[in-house]
C-alpha cells in the first residue's frame, strides 16, 4: 500500500515540476515551490519508512546475517560558503557528484534557528550538513533547497526581511567578536605558537558548530598561505 502511495506522490511531484516550469508570475512560482517541497519531504519519509520495514522483515525471516553490502562512509560537510539577499540566506554545500543522485536521496529539515541537510548514496558516501544556532530566525516552511552540479544550494527564508546577517551563526559571532579568553601570553614565545595555543583552547572548549567554524577558518588560512608561498 505504501509503495502505491509513494508512486502517486511522485507523479504529483512530477506534475508540480511541470507547472513550475510553465509558471511565469513569481508569486505563483513561490506557491508551487512550497507545495513541491512538502511533497518531496513526504516522499522521503515514506521511502525511509519502507526501507525500515523491509529491513525489519528481512531480519525476522532469516537468522543468518547478510553483510555483503559495504557500509557507507558518513561525511560531515564542512566545505560550504554563504551569501544573502534581502529575503534569503544562501548556503552552498559542496557535494561532488550530487547531481547524479536521485532527488529522493536528498533531504533537508528546516527549523527556526537551524537546518539539517542529508545526501545519501553519493559515490558510496552519505553526506550531512547540520548548522545550528543561526544568527537570526528563519521561516522553515518557506525555506527550500536546489541541487546543482557538485553543490546543494540551501535557501533560508529570513523571518526579518531586509535585515543583513553579519554572520551565519551565533557561534561565528562568538569566535570573531568575543572569542574565548586567551591564555597568558609569553613575551619570549613565538607569536604564531601563542596564536595556535589560543585556537586550540577555543576548539577544545567549543561546541560542534564552533569546532566546524574553526576548522573551516583554519583550512582557509592554510590555503591562503599556500597561495602566498607560490606567488
Amino acid at each position: 500500500m505504501r509503495r502505491a502511495d509513494t508512486m502517486k506522490l511522485r507523479l504529483d511531484a512530477e506534475e508540480m515540476r511541470k507547472l513550475l516550469a510553465m509558471a511565469e508570475r513569481q508569486r505563483v512560482k513561490d506557491v508551487i515551490t512550497i507545495e513541491l517541497r512538502k511533497l518531496e519531504t513526504e516522499i522521503s519519509s515514506l521511502v525511509e519508512t519502507e526501507s525500515t520495514a523491509s529491513s525489519t522483515n528481512e531480519a525476522a525471516s532469516s537468522s543468518k546475517p547478510v553483510s555483503n553490502q559495504p557500509r557507507m562512509m558518513v561525511v560531515d560537510i564542512k566545505n560550504y560558503a554563504w551569501d544573502q539577499s534581502d529575503k534569503f540566506m544562501k548556503i552552498y554545500a559542496t557535494v561532488p557528484g550530487i547531481e547524479k543522485v536521485e532527488k529522493d536521496y536528498v533531504t533537508c529539515t528546516f527549523k527556526e534557528k537551524s537546518f539539517s541537510l542529508r545526501c545519501d548514496s553519493v559515490n558510496n558516501k552519505n553526506y550531512t550538513c547540520e548548522v545550528a544556532h543561526l544568527m537570526e530566525a528563519i521561516i522553515p516552511e518557506e525555506s527550500w533547497y536546489k541541487i546543482k552540479t557538485d553543490t546543494v544550494l540551501v535557501m533560508l527564508k529570513k523571518k526579518n526581511t531586509g535585515k543583513t546577517w553579519p554572520y551565519l551563526t551565533t557561534t561565528e559571532k562568538k569566535i570573531k567578536d568575543k572569542g574565548t579568553k586567551p591564555p597568558p601570553i609569553d613575551k619570549d614565545a613565538d607569536p604564531n605558537e601563542s596564536l595556535m595555543k589560543m585556537m586550540r583552547q577555543m576548539y577544545d572548549e567549543g561546541d560542534d558548530e564552533m569546532k566546524r567554524t574553526i576548522a573551516k577558518a583554519w583550512t582557509e588560512s592554510r590555503d591562503k598561505q599556500g597561495k602566498g608561498d607560490v606567488l
